[in-house]
Parts: structure tokens; C-alpha cells; sequence
């Protein structure tokens, strides 16, 4: 009995040592660091450039009576403008993120105007707009957001001096006008914290939208005097442009990773 508790103890020691040995060589473990996390809510300011493609239905209608004098065809035109503006955003749900904006915009977005009955044509210029609204998006990353936005327009087109198909001034013109309307659009926005580069709080956005302003009767005016005409244009405007702007963020403090 003596001997096979003698025994016993032996193995119940070796077994505590060869696991003591175990431990000791197990490697440590760190703990895994969480997810980045980003804060979108705060101001910003932004400003950039792009391009447009400007369209207008029209007719030519009699100046006195209003009556259609020829059926209503799409006239196009394209051109540059740069933006600034401001705005405001709140991240809730982890990935959500809504916002309000204003901006304005400015440069030469043109379209072709034509009355066929006097053989002349004339540009129209989109001289400068501007929009308030609203948009929602959704974080794709930490760093980038895609949205929809959508909201209220004013634009104001400069006048439209008519030649005749040679080019020739003819003497007559439409004169500048202020329009309202609307617009829906789309982009993405992302930091540029990328490629080593580290700049907290600035993000670059590209965006397409599409501006839609209501239709307008103009009576075709002589330069001398505006006499008016015989005839006038009735005409409304779409609007394309696709921009990129740089945008500051003043509040930006994501992601950020616990140290250990």
C-alpha cells in the first residue's frame, strides 16, 4: 500500500510539472483592438469646379396672344462653373448620416436658343445659381460617404443676343431673367487620409446633379429702344453638372483606434 502511494504522489508531480512547463511556454495573446469608429456631425465648408450640360424645351409663341407658332423642340448646350458652400451634418445608427447645405454656383453653362420663323439663333447663359437642401447617406467605410440630395434652386440667365445664320448680329434680344426651381443629385465624399497622406478634417466630395427650373415666355426685343417683337420664346431649363470639391471639416475626429 505504502508503494503504491509512493507512486501515485510521483506521477501527480511529474503531470504538475510537465503543465507548468505547458504554461510557461504559451505565447501571449493580445487582446484584438475594435473596430475604427468616425464622427460625421458638425460643419463644413467646401469649394471646387466642374462641368455642365445645359438643355431648354421651346416654342415660338405670338407675343399678343400667346398662340403657338411652331412645336416645341430641345435646344442644348454645355459649359464650366465652380461652387462654394457650406453645411451641416448628424451621424446616428452607427452608418447614417443626414445633413442640410447651401451653395452657390458660377461661370458659363449655355444653351441655344432659335426662333426658325426670323431664321435667328441666340445662347442662353446660365450665369449663376444657387441651392439649399437636404441630403442622406450612408458610410460605405469609416472614411467614405455616398448620399442623395435634393432641394430648392434659384438661377439667373444672363441675355440672349440673336444673329442671324451667318453669325451676324440681327439687332434683337432676349433679356436676363431669374428662374426657380429644383434639384436631385448624388455623390460620394471621402477623406484623404490615404496613401500615407495624413490631413485630418479635409475630404474631397464628387457629385452629380440635376437642376430643373420653370418654363418662361420672353418677348424678343429690338436692341434699340426694346421695342418688343412679334414673336417670343417660351422656354424652360435642365441643368446637369458633375463637380469635385475639396471639403474642411472642423470637427472631424475619426477613426481612432484604442491604444494598448
Amino acid at each position: 500500500m505504502k508503494k503504491t502511494l509512493l507512486a501515485l504522489i510521483a506521477v501527480a508531480a511529474m503531470t504538475g510539472s510537465a503543465s507548468a512547463a505547458d504554461l510557461a511556454a504559451r505565447p501571449y495573446v493580445k487582446a484584438p483592438a475594435p473596430a475604427p469608429v468616425a464622427n460625421w456631425t458638425g460643419f463644413y465648408i467646401f469649394g471646387g469646379g466642374g462641368g455642365g450640360l445645359s438643355n431648354a424645351d421651346q416654342s415660338v409663341v405670338n407675343t399678343v396672344t400667346g398662340a403657338p407658332l411652331t412645336i416645341t423642340q430641345r435646344q442644348g448646350g454645355s459649359g464650366w462653373f465652380g461652387t462654394v458652400g457650406l453645411g451641416y451634418d448628424w451621424q446616428f445608427s452607427g452608418t447614417w448620416v443626414a445633413g442640410v447645405f447651401a451653395d452657390g454656383q458660377f461661370g458659363s453653362i449655355r444653351a441655344t436658343i432659335q426662333d426658325p420663323i426670323f431664321r435667328i439663333t441666340g445662347s442662353q447663359k446660365l450665369e449663376d445659381s444657387w441651392a439649399a437642401g437636404v441630403r442622406l447617406g450612408w458610410l460605405v467605410a469609416p472614411n467614405v460617404l455616398s448620399y442623395v440630395n435634393g432641394g430648392y434652386s434659384g438661377a439667373h440667365f444672363g441675355q440672349t443676343n440673336f444673329t442671324d445664320l451667318a453669325g451676324v448680329p440681327v439687332g434683337a434680344h432676349l433679356g436676363s431673367y431669374n428662374r426657380n426651381g429644383w434639384f436631385i443629385g448624388a455623390g460620394v465624399e471621402n477623406s484623404l487620409n490615404i496613401f500615407g497622406i495624413t490631413s485630418p478634417g479635409w475630404f474631397m466630395k464628387t457629385e452629380y446633379r440635376s437642376a430643373f427650373y420653370n418654363a418662361k415666355t420672353q418677348t424678343e426685343l429690338l436692341d434699340a429702344g426694346n421695342v418688343p417683337l412679334a414673336n417670343s420664346i417660351r422656354a424652360n431649363s435642365w441643368n446637369q453638372t458633375v463637380s469635385t470639391s475639396l471639403v474642411y471639416r472642423f470637427n472631424w475626429t475619426g477613426p481612432v483606434v484604442a491604444k494598448y
